[in-house]
C-alpha cells in the first residue's frame, strides 16, 4: 500500500533542482508530502585521496532554506528533508521503501560541491530498484509548463499496457491530455495486431475513466528514437515508459530501450516497473 509522498533524490546541482520542482509541481496537485534525500558516502566509499570535511552541516542549512522558501506553495502537506549514508541508488529506493513512497522524482545528472559521484547510472539504477514509479528529469527542463501532455507508448509487450492505471492517475490530477503512440517496429502482421489490441485496451481504460486521449501510429526502427521525436513533435510534459522494452538485435548494441530513453529524452520520463504499475482489477 502506497503513502501519499513523494521521494526526492537531492544533491543541489541544477539536475537535482529540476528534479525538486517538478515533484513539488506533482505534489501540489496530487496533495502529496515531499520527501527530500540527500545521501552521503559511507566510510568505506570514501577515496582514500578524498580531502575536505563532512559536508553534513552546510546540507542541513541548504535543506532548511529550501524547505523555508517553498513550504508555503505546499499548504496542508509537508516538505521534509533526510540524510542517509552509503550508495546514492541504494538509499533512495530504501527510503521509498521504508516510507511506501507513491513516486520517487530523481535528476539523471548532478554536479555539486556536496557529493561527489552523483553520475548519470544512479538515476538508472534507481529505477531498476525502485519500489514504486520513478520520473526522471534532465537539467534544463522548463519545469514551470503544467504536466498538460503525456505521451503514452505502446509496443507489442504485454506489460505496455500495465503503466495506463499510474498514468491515468497522473493525468486526472493534472487535467491532462494522453497522447496514445502505437508503436510499429517491425512488419510481421501478427505483432503489429498485438500493438493494435493493446492501443484498444489503454483508450477503453482511459474513456472510462474520464482522461482525455488521443491516438496516433508510428513506425519506428528504434522504439526510444520514435518515442522522443513525437514527443517533441506534440509539446510533451512528460513521457510514460515501462521498465522493460522490446529487445531487438540493434538495441544489443545500444543498451535497453528504457535506458536510452531516461539517458537521452529532454522530457521527463515516468518509468514503472511491471509489479509497480497498480493495476489490479484492470486484467492488463
Amino acid at each position: 500500500m502506497y503513502n501519499n509522498s513523494i521521494v526526492v533524490a537531492i544533491d543541489f546541482s541544477e539536475s537535482s533542482m529540476n528534479a525538486f520542482l517538478h515533484a513539488l509541481s506533482i505534489a501540489q496537485k496530487c496533495s502529496a508530502d515531499l520527501d527530500l534525500v540527500w545521501v552521503r558516502k559511507s566510510a568505506e566509499e570514501k577515496d582514500k585521496f578524498e580531502t575536505g570535511g563532512d559536508p553534513t552541516k552546510e546540507v542541513k542549512v541548504q535543506f532548511e532554506g529550501l524547505i523555508a522558501k517553498y513550504q508555503p506553495e505546499l499548504p496542508g502537506n509537508k516538505i521534509t528533508h533526510k540524510i542517509r549514508t552509503g550508495k546514492v541508488y541504494k538509499e533512495i529506493t530504501d527510503e521509498a521503501k521504508e516510507s511506501r513512497a507513491m513516486l520517487v522524482v530523481t535528476g539523471t545528472h548532478g554536479a555539486s560541491v556536496f557529493v561527489e559521484f552523483w553520475i548519470g547510472s544512479n538515476a538508472n539504477r534507481i529505477v531498476s530498484l525502485s519500489p514504486c514509479p520513478v520520473i526522471t528529469i534532465r537539467s534544463g527542463i522548463d519545469i514551470q509548463r503544467p504536466l498538460s501532455r503525456i505521451v503514452f507508448p505502446v509496443d507489442s509487450t504485454t506489460e505496455t499496457r500495465q503503466k495506463a492505471t499510474f498514468t491515468g492517475f497522473l493525468a486526472k490530477k493534472h487535467h491532462a491530455k494522453i497522447h496514445i503512440l502505437s508503436m510499429y517496429s517491425t512488419k510481421v502482421k501478427a505483432i503489429r495486431r498485438n500493438v493494435d489490441s493493446y492501443t484498444e485496451q489503454v483508450a477503453k481504460y482511459f474513456e472510462e475513466e474520464g482522461v482525455e486521449y488521443s491516438i496516433t501510429n508510428k513506425e519506428a526502427d528504434n522504439i526510444a528514437d520514435g518515442m522522443i521525436d513525437y514527443a517533441r513533435s506534440v509539446d510533451a510534459n512528460l513521457i510514460s515508459i515501462m521498465t522493460q522494452q522490446e529487445s531487438t538485435t540493434a538495441n544489443l548494441w545500444m543498451g535497453p530501450y528504457a535506458q536510452q530513453v531516461i539517458n537521452r529524452s529532454p522530457i521527463p520520463v515516468l518509468c514503472i516497473r511491471p509489479k509497480d504499475t497498480l493495476a489490479a482489477g484492470l486484467g492488463f
